[in-house]
């Protein structure tokens, strides 16, 4: 997909988005594009999907939450940015904090942050277990189970709500998580949405989002 059907796809999807907004999500491939050949940060065979597999899928957080300006989002296990960065572009009132423990990775989310002016992410090569803070919402794309997952950043989560969904983690996972949920059911209540009432794109068919929050 070309920068400029991806900015039609984006018009049509998320119609508040604002012309710069939009433009900084097009540039993206460009820039990952550039530093993918000197880092790997993303599968080379996956750059052809770059913006369907990596940019709307960490955009489709923003299909069930607007974070407001005044609130703090951890990406634990960000990667090369994802599902943070594309999300702090559209919310770009809100301080996002990306972390991985692989210094290359954090390093590409910095220069790609630089070259598009964001100014509300801090990355940093980091364990969630030893980051420092409090945040609403913790975000994450498929790092591990959830059994494993929630103890590392259950303590990092505010107590005090203040948007719709209850402050907790958002995750972006695929499959059939029946066996995940139930492992952390006494503990957690949990939300799914399934990506495909969103998206059209075959890639969505079996991805959602869960929402988790302390019971």
């Amino acid at each position: 997909m070309k920068p400029s059907e991806f900015s039609i796809l984006l018009n049509g999807l998320y119609p508040d988005l604002t012309t710069p907004q939009i433009e900084k999500l097009c540039q993206l491939k460009e820039l990952y594009q550039f530093w993918n050949d000197k880092i790997n940060v993303i599968s080379r065979k996956d750059m052809d999907n770059f913006f369907i597999h990596h940019v709307l899928h960490s955009l489709s957080i923003y299909k069930i939450i607007s974070f407001r300006p005044d609130s703090f989002i951890l990406d634990v296990g960000t990667g090369g940015g994802f599902p943070g960065l594309p999300l702090a572009i559209v919310n770009k009132d809100t301080s996002f904090h990306l972390i991985d423990s692989i210094g290359k990775k954090i390093k590409v989310v910095k220069e790609v942050c630089n070259e598009l002016k964001v100014e509300n992410v801090l990355a940093e090569q980091n364990r969630a277990e030893n980051t420092k803070g409090t945040f609403d919402f913790v975000i994450s794309r498929a790092v591990t189970r959830f059994s494993k997952f929630c103890p590392w950043v259950v303590d990092k989560i505010k107590e005090d709500s203040k948007h719709h969904l209850k402050n907790g983690i958002i995750y972006l996972k695929g499959g059939d998580l029946k066996d995940e949920l139930n492992a952390i059911k006494q503990k957690y209540h949990h939300s799914i949405y399934h990506l495909k009432d969103y998206f059209e794109h075959d890639f969505f068919e079996t991805k959602q989002i869960v929402h988790l929050h302390k019971k």
